[in-house]
Formats: C-alpha cells, structure tokens, sequence
C-alpha cells in the first residue's frame, strides 16, 4: 500500500468517528475482519466490531479523533491518534467523571484488497486512567472548593455598631485559612480568623471542622477565653498530632467593649485615631497541648477604630528575588480607609510586591470596624 492510500484510510477513519459514523467506519472493513483491543478483547466479523465503535460513541458523545503521523510497512499500516473527549459514561470501572480528558491510541491495521482485515488497538492505557483519575479529583476539587466559599463567612456584615469584611485566596483550589464573623444573640458581634498547619485538602477538613465546633461554641455567648479553651481541648482529644491551627477570636458589644484570645495567630493591627497597636495576648496555637492556657485580653474601641486580621500568608508572601514582604510593608499599606477599600489594598501591595511569582500559601484578610465615620472609599 501506498503511504497516500495509507494516509487516506486512516483519516477517512478518524472523520467518520468524529461525524458518529459508524456505517461509513465498518465499510472499511473486510467482512472476516478480526479487532484486538485491551478493551474489548478479540473481536471477529464486522458486525462485531461495529459493536464497540458504537459504544466507544456512546461512552464519549463529543469524541475528537486526530491523526498526526502514519506509517507504512506494505500492507501493514501504524496509525498514531489522539482522542479527546468528555468522559460521560465511565472508563475501565471507573465512574464517569464529566470532564474532557485526552489519550493516545495506536490503530495497527493489515489491509488487503483495499479493506481492514485485523485491527489491533493499543491505548495508552495506564494514561487513561491517570487522567481520568485526575480529572475526577479536579471536580472533586472544584465541588469542595464551592463548598469551602459557601462555608466562608458573608463577605460583609453592616451592624447598627460595626462593619465587618473578609475575603480569603487558597493557594491551592481549597485551603487550610477561615474567616467567620457571628451575630451572637446578646447582639454582640464576634469575628475569628483561622489558619491551619498545612495545605490542601487536608488542611481545608480541618478548617471546616473548626468552623463547626467554633459555630456550636459561640453560641453559648460565653467568653472569648473559654471559647478558645473548649476548642483547644476538643482538637487535642481528637489526636490530629502533626496539625494544628492558629486562631483569633473576638467580640465586639455595642459600646465598643472587644474581648480577644489570639491563639498564636498574626497579631491583629488595631488603627486608632491616635496610633497603632497589635493584639497578641493568648496563648499557644489549637492543638498542640492539652492543658495549655489561654490569657483574655480587652480593650475600648472608639467609633472609627479599626482591627485588621490577616494570616501568614500576607506578611510571608514572596517575590522572585525570594524576599518577604514582612510586616513594615503591610502597615504602610494600611490607611484611612473603607474596610472594603482596606482589604483591598492589602491584596493589592501582596501581588503588587509578589508581581508574578507564585503565590505559596492561602491569603486572608479580614477587617473590623466599630462604627460608621465615612471614611474614604
């Protein structure tokens, strides 16, 4: 056979799979023609082949077949192809994913007369699956990532007393920071920011477990120290051992009273009209230690005053020349401004001081202020 006759077969193949074509592909075949696949096994007669080139269709339903390289050995024919599709009925027991995912396949096809006489099909199959497998770990990935924001607290909360915003960027497609703002029911307002050892997905079941015990245990509007406690006790009860989480809580009245334990967390930047102070009192991270002791501290917020809470991720963020931006440059990126506008502006000097390196931990900021003073936008 010639290698334009050869050529010609193998894309005349290839179009009639990508039109659904499955009568024109069996006229390629001679009547006694036997097929070989990994898949389907040995395969004799044409009704039989027919038979799989209708479930390889059916399996992918937008199946794309190209061939970019054939080769010719008399009547011996390599036809190297590439398959993408949307995996919609599920491949080699695993359940369908939804997602498009791509293969190599080779078509090692003897031709007599003119027609197919044996069709030998090698998949790469070991990538298959990988892919497959990757593809069904992607839209876990993505599920557990609208499930993580929807767990994330509301972007902004406006009291009769305070303002509260937040936003939160994982490294990865879910991370181990949080952030919840509560309205308790003495009318107070209670803020906490989290941020667990660790990242992925590992991490972000762990913030979501301290989510839900923090939730059940501030419910019980007691203060920020036993809070802090109770959730200590039940972490290290549980063994998590190589994990823990740093943590700040706080409570705000409507008098401007703000209550806090900061559990080993970044220290909170607290903006008054008089100067800067950070909130430190506590004790160690959640998790580590079994008796560990938690201080309480306290201080009067004047209308206007403004607590900002970030994780690690900010103040260890990196340039390509590997420097951090460090805790000088996150204060002056800290003005008079809205708490939209403060968050903000914090996200904006991160990437305007990383610029196009990647970014390697979860970033979170979230900013607390009592009253309402019209300060700028």
């Amino acid at each position: 056979m010639q290698h334009n006759e050869a050529v010609a077969l193998a894309r005349h193949l290839a179009d009639a799979a990508n039109r659904r074509d499955v009568k024109g592909l069996i006229e390629a075949y001679a009547e006694d023609a036997v097929a070989v696949s990994p898949v389907f096994g040995e395969l004799r007669g044409r009704s039989a082949i027919a038979e799989t080139w209708e479930r390889i269709l059916a399996t992918f339903e937008d199946l794309i077949v190209e061939v970019p390289d054939v080769l010719v050995d008399g009547d011996r024919i390599a036809a190297f192809g590439i398959v993408t599709a949307t995996d919609q009925g599920g491949l080699f027991g695993v359940p369908s994913v939804g997602a498009r995912i791509q293969y190599r396949l080779v078509l090692l096809i003897t031709v007599r007369d003119g027609k197919i006489i044996r069709d030998e099909r090698l998949y790469d199959s070991s990538g298959v699956f990988e892919r497959v497998q990757k593809a069904r770990l992607d839209k876990e990935l993505r599920t557990a990532a609208d499930v993580q924001r929807a767990l994330f607290a509301r972007p902004r909360l406006r009291s009769a007393f305070c303002e509260v915003v937040g936003h939160s960027v994982p490294s990865r497609a879910i991370g181990g920071d949080f952030f919840e703002c509560i309205e308790l029911a003495s009318g107070d307002i209670a803020v906490a920011m989290g941020d667990v050892s660790g990242k992925g997905p590992a991490a972000a079941l762990l913030a979501a477990l301290v989510q839900g015990m923090l939730l059940v245990e501030s419910s019980a509007g007691v203060a920020p120290s036993r809070i802090v406690t109770r959730l200590n006790e039940r972490l290290v009860d549980r063994g998590l051992h190589s994990r823990f989480v740093t943590f700040f809580y706080g409570i705000l009245s409507a008098d401007g009273h703000f209550s806090y334990v900061n559990a080993g967390h970044n220290a909170p930047v607290l903006l008054t009209h008089a100067a800067t102070r950070r909130l430190s009192i506590g004790g160690p991270p959640l998790g580590l230690f079994a008796e560990a002791r938690f201080d309480e501290g306290a201080i009067q917020l004047d209308s206007g005053d403004t607590l900002v809470m970030f994780t690690d991720g900010v103040t260890e963020a990196r340039n390509g020349r590997d420097e951090e931006l460090g805790e000088a440059r996150l204060l002056a990126a800290l003005g008079r401004r809205s708490p939209p506008a403060l968050v903000d502006d914090v996200f904006h000097a991160v990437q305007r001081f990383a610029d196009d390196a990647e970014q390697s931990d979860d970033i979170t900021v979230a900013v607390l202020r009592h009253g309402h003073d019209g300060a700028a936008t």
